[in-house]
């Protein structure tokens, strides 16, 4: 459809389907046009989904085309948009960082019920997200652990900078240190922390295969990948760092691959982790794991 026939919201999410019929599902479409819809116009998604027939602003309907455009070549919506939405909050997105995944958002859930379990003796909570990019898990969980001294870790110059400006955005205060736990040189290895948690590269060459293109072409290959002889390397060298730097009964929280469940908890279990815990994500796959120091 024509930039000049896309006059009401009914004509954009027709112009989107035909646009992108062969790159996602009518479903993925649908959610795509109605972010595109609410960021460009305004509008609410209620209003959006309640009056199809409406005009779009006048001053919408060349973004809108240009959107479309860029969205044609496989791009990421959430990068086009430059924001996304996590755990309730705005987040800064770039090709530096990977976009927030719902997945990460249970991660996020978990930590924060079962850090009202925690005693933390004289002392003001301890959390470390390593491997933080765009800041979504840290902020997250300063914004509601507010009392809690939050640290994140991360490799990428990149990604720290737009993490920085996700805290800026959300109002909180997180340390972010430039590092790699795979050769830690900060400070925080002379830091004790009550919380370790991490979504980290864990993306195999056969997982590729089987993933979008709008990922594998356009997000950040160091933040997702691992080598095929040794897909569970950030998980050894993030256990081995927390058995000595967790407090006593401190907790470890991991985002995993559904296909290393089984793996992730033995290599735990070596390290003399306690209580572990594999959890299924809202998709019933094995994705995320507790543990005790």
């Amino acid at each position: 459809m024509l930039l000049c026939c896309m006059k009401t919201i009914k004509d954009v999410f027709l112009a989107y389907q035909q646009g992108l019929g062969s790159l996602y599902d009518a479903r993925e479409t649908g959610a795509i046009t109605l972010m595109v819809l609410e960021e460009l116009t305004g509008v609410s998604r209620a209003k959006i989904k309640a009056f199809p027939e409406d005009d779009i602003p006048a001053n919408a309907g060349e973004k809108l085309s240009a959107v479309l455009n860029e969205l044609k070549t496989g791009k990421p919506v959430q990068y086009i948009l430059g924001t996304t939405e996590f755990y309730g909050l705005n987040f800064l997105v770039n090709p530096a960082t990977l976009i927030p995944r719902p997945e990460t958002e249970e991660l996020v859930e978990w930590a924060l019920e079962e850090s009202k379990k925690l005693e933390v003796k004289s002392k003001k909570l301890a959390v470390l997200d390593i491997g933080t990019g765009s800041g979504c898990i840290a902020i997250s969980l300063k914004k509601n652990l507010p009392d809690a001294v939050v640290s994140a870790l991360d490799i990428s110059p990149g990604a720290l900078k737009t993490a920085k400006q996700n805290a800026v955005v959300n109002e909180v205060d997180v340390s972010f240190i430039e590092d790699s736990i795979l050769d830690i040189k900060s400070e925080i290895e002379h830091s004790k922390f009550d919380i370790i948690i991490s979504n980290p590269p864990y993306v195999t060459l056969e997982d590729k295969l089987r993933m979008h293109t709008n990922v594998t072409d356009f997000e950040p290959h160091s933040a997702l990948f691992v080598p095929e002889h040794n897909p569970l390397v950030f998980y050894k060298a993030i256990a081995g760092f927390a058995a000595d730097h967790l407090e006593k009964n401190g907790l470890l929280f991991l985002e995993i691959n559904e296909n290393f469940g089984k793996e992730t908890v033995e290599l735990l279990n070596h390290k003399r982790f306690t209580n572990i815990e594999l959890r299924k994500d809202m998709s019933g796959r094995d994705r995320m794991i507790k543990a005790n120091r």
